[in-house]
């Protein structure tokens, strides 16, 4: 059995002991997000406790791994210490992922822990300066979606609306579905309901009924879903074979780097094959399968 990457109780620190690991952009006190943080503390306290790193000499100082802002939210307010978890192997876990911003599945549970503890949804609804529709649905976020569609969104934006379409149909094609949005890295509510549309009647929950789209005979409606079952096929094979293809890839760039590397060989291919070598030397500088 692995063991725990934090100290499972959270522990109370001194704010003078909790050094930064970087730098906080210029200018962030003037946001939005800074504001609705600090009013969040203000109304119903620091829901999600910071992240730190074991302490260290001279002073036990812990390093600040998750919460800069929060940080900086609670110094304005004028507190003087706050909740942590002490991570135990920060090799494993990647800070840097949940820093800069807020995931809506990690918003979902800081409401539903709110709740748990009493907060009102009104005074929740206030101090994150949204609607209180909005707080509900952020709070049933992930009502009937299944466990593993859960992980595959954890570190995922998306708007709350996303689950009312997920949950109308069954597990295994919520997951299709999901990947397929994460693989075209679309994760908007139009895209979600066209695959909606194109789920056969029997990968639909009971009470939900496939819905019709406008324009479109019962003939391109069928064809529609063929055609989406194929590109969910595809992106599985592509997802098979796409480790192995990289390695392949960067095996290639290494042996055309040293072929070039050769004098003899560059002004060979300059003189007889001026087309191959332009192609050889645009994979040797290619950085990043997106490069055009």
């Amino acid at each position: 059995m692995s063991s725990l990457g934090f100290v499972p109780e959270p522990i109370e620190l001194p704010l003078e002991r909790i050094l930064p690991s970087h730098k906080v952009s210029e200018g962030i006190l003037e946001t939005r997000k800074f504001r609705q943080i600090v009013s969040s503390i203000e109304e119903i306290g620091l829901i999600e406790p910071l992240t730190v790193g074991r302490a260290v000499p001279p002073g036990d100082m812990h390093i600040l791994l998750d919460g800069h802002i929060r940080v900086l939210a609670l110094r304005h307010l004028g507190f003087t210490t706050a909740p942590c978890l002490v991570a135990t192997d920060e090799e494993t876990y990647t800070y840097n992922n949940r820093v800069n911003r807020i995931s809506s599945v990690q918003e979902h549970v800081m409401i539903r822990r709110a709740v748990d503890r009493g907060v009102p949804k009104e005074r929740l609804a206030k101090a994150l300066s949204v609607d209180i529709t909005s707080i509900v649905k952020k709070m049933n976020l992930l009502d009937g979606v299944c466990k593993e569609v859960a992980e595959l969104l954890k570190d995922q934006h998306f708007s709350a609306n996303l689950s009312a379409v997920l949950r109308k149909m069954k597990p295994t094609r919520q997951i299709e579905c999901v990947e397929l949005m994460l693989a075209a890295n679309n994760m908007t509510v139009a895209y979600a309901q066209a695959l909606l549309a194109a789920t056969p009647k029997e990968m639909l929950v009971a009470e939900a009924k496939p819905k019709k789209i406008t324009g479109l005979t019962p003939e391109q409606a069928d064809r529609m879903e063929r055609e989406m079952s194929n590109v969910f096929g595809q992106f599985k094979l592509f997802e098979q074979s796409y480790g192995q293809d990289i390695l392949n890839l960067v095996l290639a760039k290494g042996f055309l780097t040293k072929l070039l590397g050769n004098d003899a060989i560059r002004r060979y291919l300059g003189k007889h094959q001026q087309g191959m070598l332009t192609e050889f030397e645009r994979i040797v500088q290619t950085v990043s399968l997106e490069e055009k």
